[in-house]
């Protein structure tokens, strides 16, 4: 039954995704009910198994298959690749949120986006989004892990490039694609150094290579921290956080499914899935706790002073996505992966309604807006609500959450006072939440409009789009599952504990000095940061021009995003456009020029006249040049660009080679 449901949690986005290639134009409404009504289904399934797993079974350990399972793949030398599922309690938890968020963001991106060119395009790019992650977060092994991984790379930016005629929307899905990129190399190559360490793939036989010594030392520290690298990347760490705040440019729907359940969760699930292999490794640990502290206060700092509405909460993501790391690198498992289910809620509510407000007033400058309680009261309510939670306010989501955390980095720092100020700089970055949180809040919503003119248009959404809203507030507040969600989260999803990983067994929740006191300390940082917003946004008893003039380089910076794009324009981008020029000259000079040299001699021979000899002349590298395009055009004449063509190709393919087998298999009977 449980497998039986994993493949339909997988086909169901994955027939949708073919149906509107083929026929989206041609069915009604070019095919978002298809899109929709098949994430509809698999978070149906996806439901079922959260009841198997976690109601049915109520066994905090129960992996499904009992042994590593599974579908024979291929094998090459000693080597043996196979697919199959890895159902635990964590898996069934992300298919759930990756299915809820995901099916929600189509419900409302068929208001959003209706009218839109390539509205069903749109539908089957949802569709691959949520495929890619679904297969990401249900496989078994390391080579469909990385296949998946890219996936979902490819479907980012397909959507973030979504309006690809606008030069911002291009700019931004290459920077997006490139970026994460880079942290894929090395997750690549610690893929490979596991690979070769353990030659396995199937994630509990690496964990036992791990446990009982065959993967350890310096190479296992190694393999881990480049495993980390594909994290940085794709849950956009400092200093590849770059792109994320650019791919604003797509759709606010896919805002949402990227920053909720998809891209960047794919990084932090990952850390969490492969938690053995990181826990092996204090070093690597410390590396994922710093990098993730970095994170959390840089962005959270950057988030201040931006006034595009998506870009807030764009930093607001990135800080988050620090929390969770800092928590997976000091050792609270369960802490960090409860804040990635919590944040999933009230971050797609935090987009959704940013993409209301859009929707309605026509700007993304939350300077130009004000007042739009009045006239837009169910986002307002709704947006609230997911401030509330991403604050950390109690008795709502992420108050739960963001409270275990803290607890684990105080523990961890009690244990070892030299990194107490991993727990400091959360509990600044905190403060500076909900700080930053309630400044959004009060300028789009609160006080009189800045902008008549858009304020007298402005208008609630309609109910496709607010229902959506409704929904995500609910979770907002009950899905960190009420007060004791930290408790039952904790028994739920136990940390995959073997052998090197032995010191993660009592999942670092927290003394009880370190849970009460981090409770104490979160809500006092939390509502610190709702009195100087309320202050300094509402009552303007405290001036933000009058800060902004006292401390102007603090400002500044915070307002250029301390220039870490101009840093890489100037280093990393201009060493690669001097290179290209380099590289160009190189070819002209010595490759061609090498060439023409020996040109005036050989032309005397009778051997070379003609045409070959203007090839000589002009460079045996144009030669080369003219076969490659050459055959090119021939193979041009099989691309007609008609999908139809492509499957009936693919179709006739299969069936010749059927014919071939069968001839062969009775010639050899």
């Amino acid at each position: 039954m449980i497998d039986g449901l994993a493949w339909l949690i997988l086909a169901f986005p994955l027939m949708a995704l073919g149906v509107q290639i083929v026929f989206g134009k041609q069915l009604p409404r070019q095919g978002d009910f298809v899109s929709t009504g098949a994430m509809g289904m698999s978070l149906l399934c996806g439901l079922m198994l959260f009841f198997v797993v976690v109601v049915w079974q109520h066994d905090p350990g129960f992996i499904y298959p009992p042994q590593p399972s599974a579908l024979s793949w291929f094998s090459g030398g000693n080597l043996q690749f196979s697919f199959g599922f890895h159902i635990d309690a964590l898996t069934a938890v992300m298919v759930l949120v990756v299915g809820v968020v995901s099916f929600l963001v189509h419900v409302y991106s068929m208001g959003y986006m209706q009218g839109e060119a390539f509205y069903d395009r749109y539908f089957a790019y949802l569709s691959l989004f949520s495929f890619s992650m679904l297969l990401l977060v249900l496989c078994d092994n390391l080579l469909v892990l990385y296949i998946s991984w890219e996936l979902v790379g490819v479907s980012s930016y397909l959507l973030i490039g979504f309006y690809f005629w606008r030069p911002a929307a291009a700019d931004a899905c290459k920077k997006a694609f490139i970026t994460t990129r880079v942290g894929d190399v090395f997750m690549l190559i610690g893929l490979l150094l596991v690979v070769l360490h353990t030659g396995k793939f199937n994630y509990r036989e690496v964990f036992d290579a791990v446990a009982q010594g065959q993967f350890s030392g310096t190479v296992l520290t190694v393999a881990a921290i480049c495993l980390f690298g594909g994290a940085v990347g794709k849950s956009a760490q400092f200093p590849l956080h770059v792109w994320l705040p650019d791919a604003m440019e797509g759709p606010t729907p896919v805002s949402a499914l990227i920053h909720a359940a998809t891209m960047v969760a794919a990084g932090v699930y990952m850390v969490g899935r492969l938690f053995p292999i990181f826990s092996a490794s204090p070093e690597a640990m410390l590396v994922i706790a710093y990098i993730g502290l970095i994170t959390a206060f840089f962005a959270a700092t950057i988030a201040i002073t931006q006034t595009d509405i998506k870009r807030v909460l764009a930093y607001s993501t990135v800080s988050q996505l620090g929390y969770m790391m800092t928590a997976l690198g000091v050792g609270a498992y369960t802490a960090g992966l409860y804040h990635l289910m919590t944040h999933a809620f009230f971050k797609a509510l935090l987009f959704l309604c940013s993409g209301c407000v859009i929707h309605a007033v026509h700007t993304n400058e939350i300077t130009q807006m004000g007042g739009l309680y009045r006239k837009m009261p169910v986002t307002a309510l709704t947006m609230l609500i997911g401030t509330l939670a991403i604050a950390g306010v109690p008795f709502f989501s992420g108050f739960g959450s963001k409270d275990a955390i803290l607890a684990g980095a105080l523990d961890f720092g009690l244990q070892h006072p030299q990194h107490l100020l991993i727990f400091l700089g959360l509990l600044a970055g905190a403060g500076i939440t909900a700080f930053y949180m309630f400044r959004l809040i009060f300028l789009t919503f609160f006080g009189e409009p800045r902008d008549p003119e858009r304020y007298e248009h402005a208008h609630e959404a309609p109910d496709v789009m607010t229902l959506p809203l409704v929904a995500l507030a609910v979770l907002s507040i009950l899905g960190g599952f009420g007060l004791y969600g930290t408790l039952w989260f904790n028994h739920l999803v136990v940390p995959p504990v073997t052998g090197g990983a032995a010191h993660a067994a009592e999942g670092h929740h927290g003394s009880a000095l370190a849970h009460y006191g981090a409770m104490v300390l979160s809500i006092l940082a939390a509502f610190s940061g709702i009195v100087l917003a309320y202050c300094v946004y509402y009552t303007k008893s405290i001036p933000a021009d009058a800060l902004a003039a006292k401390y102007p380089w603090l400002y500044d910076w915070s307002h250029a995003k301390y220039r870490v794009d101009e840093f890489y324009e100037r280093t990393v981008i201009a060493f690669v456009m001097k290179l290209r020029l380099w590289l160009k000259w190189f070819d002209d000079n010595v490759v061609d020029g090498a060439v023409n040299a020996t040109a005036p001699a050989l032309r005397g021979t009778s051997y070379f006249s003609g045409a070959f000899d203007k090839y000589v002349v002009d460079g045996l590298v144009n030669l080369l040049a003219i076969v490659v395009q050459a055959a090119g055009a021939v193979t041009t004449l099989f691309q007609s660009g008609v999908i139809q063509n492509y499957l009936l190709k693919m179709g006739l393919a299969v069936g010749v080679i059927l014919l071939i087998h069968n001839v062969i298999a009775r010639v050899i009977g």
